[in-house]
């Protein structure tokens, strides 16, 4: 029986692709001259089914959860600073709050579940899912049940974009261990051995990293045999607000609304939402790569160019909110130019 996720995406607007292309070739500037910022404007325009794209209404949510692969000492932070940083960005104090307030943006921030209980927080959804995943050393991170309701979270966050009329979703994450599970995933999803995906995470020395791996090898080799697709990996060694991310990047697409990926985590997040649903891919822009190894083979295998490369390790949606002034000055870019009829400049450049 077919499951939300599973349904379309909205479909490309063929007609106001070329009708864009089109635009492009007349302004003033040698062809090809703008490089992807062309690009960028085109698709959107496309994705958008206007003449003119635009990306001036925003949307960030921050999905925060606690992942119980934390306890096998596979992170330099214990899991407490999941809620405290939580609360950090409630208070405006984290980088994408200031990020946030920079683009003039909403942040939205959802507890999916937190391993350490905390007092409710100023503008936080509590969702309260579980006390964050199992450990994925010997058994599932999550229940059907909870990667189920985690994904609805996703799709739920995407539909109050839309409702505010955003025309750019931006997903972060926050969760002590969310690099293990995201070199879990994959390592899985790519077939790739964990030793080439793994990385130091947040503050994490040589021994800490080497120690990350094993944990993480053992991990993969226990669930390699019921990773059978995508949904059911990411039930297994992902996290809850991966499965969040997922299920938002996904309902997306479905709404026709673009998305801004981050970072590892988040990237992690897209390729489970492409396995779950091939059609979200046309809807996913990349912001970064950032310094984990495991991201630069995740982008390859999604056929993916991020915007830039600052070779950062932060996540919570930090390089995405980076990366949208380009987004917005390729729009403007696109739409304020004058053509060569406009300026009245004989010919066009070659």
């Amino acid at each position: 029986m077919s499951v939300w996720w599973q349904q379309p995406a909205q479909p490309v607007d063929r007609g106001r692709l070329a009708q864009a292309l089109a635009r492009e070739a007349q302004l003033t500037k040698p062809a090809g001259s703008l490089g992807r910022l062309e690009q960028v404007a085109v698709t959107l325009a496309s994705l958008q089914r206007r003449g003119a794209p635009s990306l001036e209404r925003l949307w960030i949510s921050i999905f925060a959860a606690d992942h119980g692969i934390a306890v096998e000492g596979v992170s330099a932070y214990p899991q407490e600073v999941t809620g405290q940083m939580l609360a950090n960005f409630a208070h405006g104090g984290a980088a994408i709050s200031v990020l946030a307030r920079h683009l003039g943006a909403p942040l939205e921030l959802i507890d999916l579940g937190l391993a350490h209980e905390i007092a409710p927080l100023p503008g936080v959804r509590h969702l309260n899912i579980a006390a964050g995943t199992a450990s994925f050393l010997h058994g599932a991170a999550m229940t059907v049940a909870e990667c189920d309701a985690a994904l609805s979270a996703g799709q739920e966050a995407v539909q109050r974009a839309v409702e505010d009329g955003a025309e750019l979703f931006i997903g972060g994450e926050m969760g002590i261990g969310n690099t293990s599970s995201a070199c879990a995933l994959s390592a899985l999803l790519l077939d790739q051995p964990v030793s080439q995906l793994v990385g130091l995470g947040t503050g994490l020395t040589a021994l800490g990293l080497r120690h990350k791996t094993r944990v993480i090898e053992r991990a993969v080799a226990h669930h390699r045999p019921h990773a059978n697709d995508a949904l059911e990996t990411l039930r297994r060694v992902g996290g809850l607000e991966v499965a969040a991310l997922a299920g938002a990047y996904i309902a997306a697409a479905q709404n026709g609304l673009p998305v801004l990926v981050d970072g590892y985590i988040s990237t992690a997040a897209a390729l489970c939402a492409v396995r779950m649903n091939a059609d979200v891919r046309s809807w996913l822009f990349y912001s970064h790569r950032g310094a984990e190894p495991g991201h630069r083979l995740l982008l390859q295998a999604l056929d993916a160019e991020p915007l830039l490369a600052l070779d950062l390790r932060l996540g919570e949606a930090s390089g995405a909110a980076l990366a949208v002034p380009l987004l917005q000055a390729a729009c403007r870019l696109h739409n304020e130019m004058a053509t060569f009829a406009e300026a009245a400049v004989s010919g066009s450049f070659k």
